[in-house]
């Protein structure tokens, strides 16, 4: 989801241990990169690290947790990549950190984490790769990839923390922690993205305490109503109303109050986007003002509410007339239902 705007960090915890094990896991999508069938990815139990250890340390506290595993081995080519994508969300600046094992395997051994995902031909990947010992981070765009990273201490049976940090068009991968696998690196390929979790080849790998920190959003309607409030100064309030998917449920998704984010639409904001009609209502000293909003092939995606100090001799018409350009302004940012949204 790309937008801009006012911001708040947040934590999300890939949970797994409410999963039944032995099982695929419940919310994230299997896919496969490059040729040959999706991998097999089951919830299964395991002893993972209490806490990141320096270096390979065999006294490192153990705990049986519910982890994410790829156990399919029978596709041994090499442009065959099973991935996982972990939910729908698409994530721009964020920090994501998973521990990753690594098994042993007849021909590659190598896993990794994919970020700010768009499809199969698009998205950025690090591989941890015990057969080169290798960090290494890939940039696959319209299916080329474009790969680099140095030597380092990687073996299969180890868990490993793999962190991935996004700063706009800033880059990092960290292995247990430390940075010096690869400094910070700029591409400005793709600005936000999915999040998931791969093996190469013939790769068995488990996966172990994923979590994402990142940074949320303002959605772009939201932006809009912000932008046009600082514009028009003397406007009492602007509000969006849309049917966003998946529920298609007529709500406020924009306003000059973020408390009203949310509160259900009303029947005038659902004919305005059913009929492409406008409405006009007055209120003591407030005149409101309500217009369909077209997105760039004419289709009407929302309604827009403006509210406008009256004056002696306001009339519906020179209401509409006020209105007009500031909706005008607002629908030649709008492209779709979609970016309203992201």
């Amino acid at each position: 989801m790309i937008g801009a705007g006012a911001a708040l960090a947040a934590e999300h915890k890939f949970d797994l241990s409410e999963m039944p094990v032995g099982e695929a896991p419940k919310g994230f999508t299997s896919t496969v990169v490059g040729e040959g069938k999706p991998g097999q990815w089951k919830v299964m139990l395991d002893e993972v690290p209490m806490a990141r250890v320096e270096g390979r340390s065999e006294k490192a506290k153990m705990e049986k947790k519910s982890i994410l595993a790829q156990v399919s081995v029978a596709d041994m080519a090499e442009n065959h990549v099973a991935m996982l994508i972990l939910g729908p969300e698409a994530y721009g600046d964020f920090t994501f950190r998973a521990q990753l094992k690594i098994e042993k395997s007849i021909f590659e051994q190598s896993a990794g984490i994919a970020f700010r995902f768009q499809d199969e031909k698009n998205f950025y990947a690090v591989r941890a790769d015990a057969n080169e010992h290798s960090l290494k981070f890939y940039k696959v765009q319209n299916g080329k990839s474009k790969i680099f990273g140095p030597p380092v201490p990687i073996d299969t049976g180890f868990w490993y923390e793999l962190t991935v940090e996004c700063k706009g068009q800033k880059i990092r991968c960290l292995l247990d922690g430390e940075a010096w696998p690869m400094g910070w690196m700029e591409d400005d390929a793709f600005a936000a993205g999915k999040i998931g979790i791969w093996t190469k080849s013939d790769t068995a790998a488990r996966f172990a305490d994923m979590s994402v920190t990142y940074t949320q959003r303002e959605p772009f309607a939201q932006m809009m109503v912000r932008d046009t409030m600082k514009q028009y100064p003397r406007l009492l309030g602007v509000k969006v109303f849309m049917a966003p998917p998946p529920e298609a449920k007529l709500q406020m998704v924009a306003s000059n109050d973020e408390k009203e984010i949310g509160q259900s639409g009303e029947k005038t904001d659902a004919d305005v986007i059913d009929r492409g009609v406008n409405y006009f209502r007055r209120e003591k000293e407030v005149v409101s003002v309500t217009m369909p909003l077209r997105d760039r092939n004419g289709d009407i995606v929302a309604a827009v509410r403006v509210m406008m100090k009256s004056f002696p001799g306001q009339t519906e018409e020179n209401a509409v007339v006020r209105a007009m350009p500031i909706v005008k302004e607002m629908q030649q940012r709008a492209s779709s239902v979609n970016s309203l949204m992201e």
